[in-house]
């Protein structure tokens, strides 16, 4: 620990009180720089993967007294701490500082410190608020617009050229990302089995990139419905760019206002799901079931909570900053909810390790574009999608978080109309 002729007294007992807290923590591969310059160096022969700085000891006293990744997460992108370095490294850090069991004694003793320190933070703003009932289509669509309408021109600098914003699927863990998001929509096309003349229907469309590919490659028809008029005008622009306007469509609609009965021949929603709410998705897959043809298959792709993983009873950072309203459900729930619906569930993939190195690809390419993401959004802005990019990698790489997709079937009691294997699912490229 660097030595001063004089420290500040909050510095000295902000160094103590993390040497309390940080005692087990093995190995400590991280620096701790505080406001006044002090600075609590790696434990020996660790190289340093990040540097925690402290810049506001009051927002340290919070953060511990309700220890929570909400609070920490507030104290990062409003700058009362920053992170230099692997931002991914720090999450087992926050999950021993706010899920270690501490006696009656330690918590005392932690007690009696943080009184030595400045009982209030630095201001900062309040957080986002949502109006209307939970999951009512008005709420959704401001929760929609909160998340996708920041900026195309933001997701731009680090989404792949399709502006794909789901999982991607490699071959190698080495793929670049643009291989890998091309080889995620050609795998849900051939787990559809598409075929020319086939009509399409992708929930919860993003910027086009799925029914673009489908189309072009696989000839069907194409339609996709999204709330974000932003999203809306970029798959429009590049569908008229493609030449690809008499197959494809996008539509400013609530999959809820779907009129179509038995319309369409293959369903899919790419991370669409999440947004829909657990009480919501006995009609999100009635819906589904009504404008399926008889026959037709579901391909619904989206992320859930591992099973043994409790439901948060207060809000996340998630919750608050990123995707309001968003609400993850163990894939048992999931598939329950179909099946009551009437489909058959014919298979179910995890693709978590796929995520993680999807998110890898997100964040790294965002931080070699922090100064453009900063310009397009703000500070706060960038700091959140970098926490977030961050720790969902994290949450998919130790199991906490799931990516599944499934492919349901409107049989009926019949025929599923499906091979018997799916050898046809793995072939290299498109028929």
């Amino acid at each position: 620990m660097a030595q001063r002729a004089w420290i500040d007294p909050a510095s000295r007992v902000t160094l103590e009180l993390l040497q309390q807290l940080l005692g087990e923590y093995q190995p400590r591969d991280f620096a701790i720089e505080l406001w006044d310059g002090m600075r609590w160096a790696p434990d020996p022969g660790q190289f340093c993967r990040f540097t925690w700085k402290i810049n506001d000891p009051g927002a340290l006293r919070q953060a511990i007294t309700s220890p929570s990744e909400l609070a920490l997460g507030k104290a990062y992108i409003y700058g009362q701490f920053d992170i230099e370095g692997d931002i991914r490294a720090v999450f087992p850090l926050a999950e021993f500082l706010f899920e270690k069991h501490r006696g009656v004694a330690a918590k005392l003793r932690l007690r009696n410190k943080l009184l030595h320190l400045p009982s209030k933070a630095k201001p900062h703003r309040g957080d986002p608020e949502l109006h209307g009932a939970v999951h009512s289509k008005k709420r959704d669509l401001q929760a929609v617009t909160f998340h996708y309408d920041v900026s195309n021109d933001f997701y731009a600098l680090w989404l792949d050229q399709n502006m794909v914003y789901s999982c991607a699927y490699f071959g190698m863990a080495d793929d670049d990302l643009e291989a890998a998001q091309q080889q995620k929509l050609d795998y849900i096309c051939r787990k559809l089995r598409l075929k020319p003349g086939e009509r399409l229907l992708d929930i919860g469309c993003g910027w086009g990139g799925l029914i673009i590919h489908a189309a072009r490659a696989y000839g069907v028809h194409a339609s996709g419905i999204t709330l974000s008029q932003r999203q809306l005008d970029f798959a429009r622009r590049r569908i008229q760019r493609e030449g690809l306007a008499e197959l494809c469509e996008v539509r400013l609609l609530d999959y809820r206002d779907l009129e179509e009965n038995s319309a369409f021949d293959k369903l899919v929603s790419v991370g669409m799901v999440e947004h829909v709410g657990e009480s919501r998705l006995p009609e999100y897959f009635a819906q589904a079931f009504r404008v399926l043809k008889p026959g037709g298959v579901f391909l619904n792709h989206g992320i859930g909570r591992a099973g043994n993983r409790p439901n948060f009873l207060e809000s996340t950072f998630t919750d608050v900053y990123v995707f309001p309203d968003g609400e993850l459900v163990p894939i048992s729930t999931m598939l329950q909810r179909a099946e009551t619906s009437g489909f058959e569930v014919r298979d179910v993939e995890n693709l978590r390790e796929h995520y993680v190195l999807t998110l890898n690809h997100w964040l790294d390419r965002l931080e070699a574009r922090a100064d453009e993401a900063r310009r397009l959004t703000d500070e706060v802005k960038y700091r959140i999608w970098r926490l977030y990019l961050a720790g969902s990698a994290f949450f998919f790489k130790t199991g906490k978080l799931d990516l599944y997709q499934s492919l349901l079937v409107k049989s009926q009691g019949g025929p599923s109309g499906l091979p018997l294997t799916r050898a046809d699912w793995y072939r290299d490229s498109a028929g």
